[in-house]
């Protein structure tokens, strides 16, 4: 059997210039945790689209509103969404279209 060939030293100098650091490694992690709760995904798959409140979320999802609101915590918790208050209702929108373009980025990659 042939040995497999080993990296010459620019290509390991460039690898590990390009390859995230531990800090950046968990930080990648736990964006992408965020990303592997379907119920999360529906919610920013919702927010793409146009900005909502809890209640508006719920009815469009056809979710609880208890269930909607923990998990637009842990969305605003990552920097996912943001929000703003009008009176008394709490409106949430995508904190940046890179969310978004992640979300089609997936989507492309599975093919559809």
């Amino acid at each position: 059997m042939q040995q497999p060939k080993l990296l010459d030293k620019r290509t390991q100098k460039e690898v590990m210039y390009y390859l995230p650091d531990k800090e950046m490694s968990q930080k990648l992690a736990n964006l992408f945790a965020v990303f592997a709760d379907k119920t999360r995904l529906r919610l920013i798959s919702a927010l793409s689209i146009s900005e909502m409140c809890v209640n508006d979320l719920a009815c469009v999802l056809d979710m609880n509103q208890t269930t909607v609101s923990h998990q637009l915590q842990l969305l605003r918790n990552t920097g996912i969404v943001t929000f703003s208050r009008q009176g008394k209702t709490v409106f949430y929108r995508l904190a940046t279209t890179k969310i978004n373009q992640v979300m089609l980025s997936g989507v492309e990659y599975l093919g559809f």
